[in-house]
């Protein structure tokens, strides 16, 4: 029982240094550019599998790129976000975050 209990202890510690580095929390947007190098199909593979969109959400998601230039695909603290963008453009895509709102 002590073991759980300090197991939460950490938790909540961990929980403070997240919102201390992410600017006590605050909110980003990762942002998908339009290419021309890409496919539709892809860039749905990768919304789905790195932001864990469905289908749905992918396909409407890459239709804005397309006609807009750019959309924002997630919304989350910049720390959650940063592994998400990363992942993206290993994958070719062009991505970038922008804080607040």
């Amino acid at each position: 029982m002590l073991h759980g209990h300090t197991r939460e202890e950490k938790e909540d510690v961990l929980l403070e240094e997240d919102l201390s580095d992410s600017d006590t929390g605050s909110v980003a947007q990762l942002i998908v550019y339009n290419d021309d190098v890409n496919t539709f199909e892809w860039v749905i593979q990768c919304f789905i599998e790195v932001l864990r969109h469905t289908t749905e959400q992918a396909e409407q998601l890459a239709l804005l790129i397309h006609f807009k230039g750019k959309a924002t695909v997630k919304t989350a603290s910049k720390r959650e976000l940063m592994p998400k963008k990363e992942a993206l453009i290993d994958r070719g895509l062009s991505a970038v975050i922008e804080e607040g709102g």
